[in-house]
């Protein structure tokens, strides 16, 4: 098994390493890949130190798999000619989610679609791949109409500028700054660009993304992106209207029995999903599970994961363990 990891030094890429480490892949060949300014330099891995190749070398070395995440852009170029020397890419960035001849795969929900000609596979957006998680099962057994999703968002997301700007906010540093406004006591409705419609390209994912992995382009999606001053997990409160009506209790049964998600709701001793206990694992924690009583058959969640790790990094490395244990690699 030969795998590449490209975008091996930004934040997703050193999470991948120690996810894969973690998660015990295994590998007989890594294959660290950066831009050309990191070409040369060393990244550990598994107590070994590796040298950083490029790309083009990287394509020589016709990986098994190539983990992307080195931003859409490079994704658009690389992933086929890594592909026309068949190696299975997971993309990481937004430059093949919507593309329809790409499936976008979350393991638990839908990765018994691909097959051996599948050699780009794109990874869904952070905030959507958690929202989904706890979305899914209850879609199966209430089928969704609508969702309407604020998310609260850490700056990680961004990338390292912005925990930098954090930083350097809180020490009270002037620097380079991520974002229009400061973050340190703040909050900013504004994740990535605006769109035409004046919701951000982050909205729209949510929108988009949710109704091609549930595979319903019925389900009407409205969402609010949020950036606010944690740095590592994304919230989300969700409030899902179903076509049936549902029992609570029966709701809670559904999440406890998802691998991958956590059920952490009991309000009488103050138990609730927050993004600092969730930062550094690798599961999505749901809680705040209650009735909407404003409208017939409608949900309300509070969803919180480490954007870094199912959101990213854990959500690839499983696409890959798939691929490995059924063969299709």
């Amino acid at each position: 098994m030969k795998l590449a990891v490209v975008g091996v030094t930004g934040m997703v890429g050193e999470v991948m390493r120690k996810v894969l480490d973690e998660r015990q892949f295994k590998i007989t060949e890594f294959i660290p890949v950066a831009s050309q300014k990191s070409v040369g330099k060393t990244v550990d891995f598994k107590g070994r130190t590796y040298t950083i190749v490029s790309l083009a070398d990287a394509v020589a070395m016709q990986p098994d798999i190539a983990l992307f995440s080195a931003g859409g852009d490079t994704s658009l170029e690389w992933a086929p000619k890594f592909a026309d020397v068949g190696t299975t890419v997971i993309d990481n960035s937004s430059a093949w989610r919507m593309d329809a001849s790409k499936k976008l795969i979350v393991p638990e929900i839908n990765a018994t679609t691909l097959t051996k000609t599948d050699k780009i596979i794109a990874n869904p957006n952070c905030s959507t791949i958690q929202m989904v998680m706890a979305l899914a099962p209850l879609h199966k057994k209430y089928k969704i109409k609508r969702i309407v999703v604020s998310t609260y968002q850490s700056i990680s997301g961004t990338g390292v500028k912005a925990v930098k700007q954090l930083e350097n906010e809180l020490a009270g540093i002037k620097g380079e700054m991520a974002y229009p406004y400061p973050i340190h006591k703040n909050a900013i409705p504004h994740c990535d660009d605006f769109e035409d419609n004046g919701y951000t390209k982050e909205e729209m994912k949510l929108i988009r993304e949710t109704q091609k992995i549930l595979d319903d382009k019925t389900i009407a999606v409205t969402a609010t992106a949020v950036r606010i001053p944690t740095s590592g997990g994304h919230s989300e409160a969700v409030n899902v209207a179903f076509e049936n009506d549902f029992d609570i209790s029966e709701v809670r049964k559904l999440l406890h029995a998802t691998p991958g998600i956590i059920v952490q709701d009991n309000p009488d001793v103050n138990v609730y999903p927050m993004p600092i206990y969730a930062n550094g694992k690798n599961d999505v924690f749901v809680g705040r599970i209650r009735r909407d009583g404003s409208q017939p058959n409608t949900l309300n969640l509070w969803v919180v994961s480490d954007n870094l790790r199912k959101g990213a990094a854990t959500n690839t490395v499983q696409i890959a363990e798939y691929l490995v244990e059924n063969n299709l690699v």
